[in-house]
C-alpha cells in the first residue's frame, strides 16, 4: 500500500507522485524529452534510465500517481491499453497454461486471446462472469489466471467481482480486471481483492481524446515482472504522451462526477422512450446486475449502450440526426461519442461471434461526455423523433 499522506482520491489525482521538492520550483511536471540519461552506476539493465524502460521522470511520476489512485503498491504506464493487457498476459502465462476469461469483452482483447495466445501454446475458455459454477466447471490444473472487465464492453454487464477475486485466491490464480469503463473514481479493484487492474489510459484517465496510453496497477512483485516483459516488448509511452496523461489525471475526479450524472440522465430518458427497445446501463434498476453495481461502485460511469426497436436502419437514422455527439470510436473523453460496436470496437470479431454474445449490428454505444446533460437529452429526443 502507498504511504502517501493524501487520503482522498481527488487530492491524490493532483498531488500524489509529484517530485518533492518540485523540479526547479515548476508547478507543472516538465517534459523530459530525452531518450536516454547519463549512467549513474546502475547495476541492472532494467534500472538504466531510458525511455523504452519506462523509468524516466515522466514515467515514474505517473507510476506512483496512478498506483495511489487505486491503493496499489506499484503501477506501470504503457503505450496503449492493449500494450498493458497483452504484456500482462504474456508476462504471467507460459506455454501450456490456461486462462479463464469473460465472453463479452472489448474486441481487441477478444482477438488477442483467440488469435494470438493459441499460437504461443496458451489455452483459454470463455466464462459467464456472473456464474461461479461456470468458472469451476472450466477450471483446469493448468489454469493460471482469470480475467474480467468491471463493466463489459459493450453490453455493460457486471461480473460478480468480489467472488471472482476470492475464486482466484482460493485456486492460486492471478485475478486480472480491465477497469477502464469504471475508472478509479467509481471502482478500485485491489480494494476488492484483485491482483491486477488495467486501464486504457486513452479513455477516462486522460479524458481529452488526444493520446493513446495504458496502465497496469498491482503488487510490486507482479508489476516488476510485467515491467521486465514490457522492457523487451517495447510498448513504452513517450514523454509527451506521459505529460498529457499526467495532466488529464488531475481532473479525473471532477470529470467522472459529470460523466456519471449525465449518463444516468440519458439512460433514464432512453429507457422511457417508445423507440428504444433496451438500454444497458448498470445505474438503471432494470439492469440485471444493478444491485451488485450499487453495492460495489461509487458511480456507474459514462458508458451505456442501447437497442432501437427499428434495428440497424433506425440506428443509422439516429446517427444522421444527432447534432452533439460525434460519430467516432473510443470513449471516455469530454465530448460525447456514439458508435456501432459491430463496425468499430468489435469489428475484428466474426458476425456469428458478435451475434452469439448479443452484439447486434444495430447496437448503439454511447460515451457520454461532460456537455450540459439536458441539452444532450434534448438532442437524442429530436433525433429519435
Amino acid at each position: 500500500m502507498s504511504d502517501s499522506s493524501f487520503r482522498k482520491l481527488s487530492t491524490k489525482a493532483i498531488h500524489a507522485g509529484e517530485p518533492q521538492p518540485r523540479l526547479e520550483g515548476s508547478v507543472a511536471m516538465p517534459i523530459f524529452q530525452s531518450a536516454m540519461f547519463e549512467y549513474m552506476g546502475e547495476k541492472s539493465y532494467h534500472d538504466l534510465k531510458y525511455i523504452r524502460l519506462n523509468n524516466t521522470p515522466n514515467h515514474r511520476v505517473l507510476h506512483q500517481k496512478l498506483a495511489e489512485l487505486e491503493n496499489a503498491e506499484a503501477g506501470l504506464v504503457t503505450a496503449s491499453g492493449m500494450a498493458a493487457i497483452s504484456t500482462s498476459m504474456l508476462a504471467l502465462l507460459n506455454q501450456g497454461d490456461h486462462l479463464l476469461i469473460q465472453g463479452t469483452l472489448y474486441g481487441g482483447t477478444h482477438d488477442f486471446v483467440t488469435k494470438d495466445l493459441p499460437r504461443w501454446g496458451i489455452h483459454y475458455d470463455f466464462i459467464d462472469p456472473t456464474q461461479p459454477e461456470d468458472w469451476e466447471a472450466k477450471r483446469r490444473p493448468e489454469t493460471r489466471a482469470i480475467y474480467v472487465e468491471t463493466m463489459g464492453n459493450p453490453l455493460l454487464g457486471v461480473p460478480h467481482l468480489p467472488q471472482v477475486a476470492s475464486f482466484a485466491r482460493s485456486h492460486g490464480l492471478v485475478s486480472m480486471i480491465d477497469n477502464t469503463f469504471a475508472s478509479p473514481v467509481n471502482f478500485r479493484p485491489l480494494e476488492h481483492g484483485f491482483d491486477l487492474s488495467m486501464h486504457s489510459g486513452t479513455k477516462y484517465l486522460n479524458g481529452h481524446s488526444d493520446i493513446v496510453a495504458g496502465a497496469v496497477l498491482g503488487s510490486a512483485s507482479l508489476i516488476e515482472k510485467i515491467t521486465h516483459a514490457l522492457n523487451h516488448l517495447g510498448g513504452s509511452i513517450d514523454p509527451h504522451a506521459a505529460f498529457l496523461l499526467h495532466r488529464g489525471v488531475k481532473t479525473l475526479a471532477v470529470r467522472m462526477r459529470q460523466h456519471n450524472e449525465s449518463a444516468g440522465q440519458l439512460a433514464r430518458f432512453l429507457e422511457s422512450h417508445d423507440a428504444v427497445a433496451k438500454v444497458n446501463y448498470p445505474g438503471l434498476e432494470s439492469h440485471p446486475q444493478h444491485a451488485w453495481a450499487k453495492e460495489w461502485f461509487d458511480g456507474f460511469s459514462g458508458m451505456l449502450s442501447f437497442e432501437l426497436g427499428g434495428g440497424l436502419p433506425a440506428a443509422e437514422r439516429l446517427f444522421e440526426r444527432l447534432r452533439i455527439p460525434l460519430k467516432a470510436p473510443s470513449l471516455g473523453g469530454v465530448e460525447s461519442l456514439v458508435t456501432r460496436p459491430a463496425i468499430t470496437s468489435h469489428a475484428g470479431m466474426s458476425a456469428e461471434d458478435r451475434h452469439a454474445l448479443g452484439i447486434t449490428d444495430g447496437l448503439v454505444r454511447v460515451s457520454v461526455g461532460i456537455e450540459d446533460p439536458q441539452e444532450l437529452v434534448e438532442d437524442f429526443e429530436q433525433a429519435l423523433g
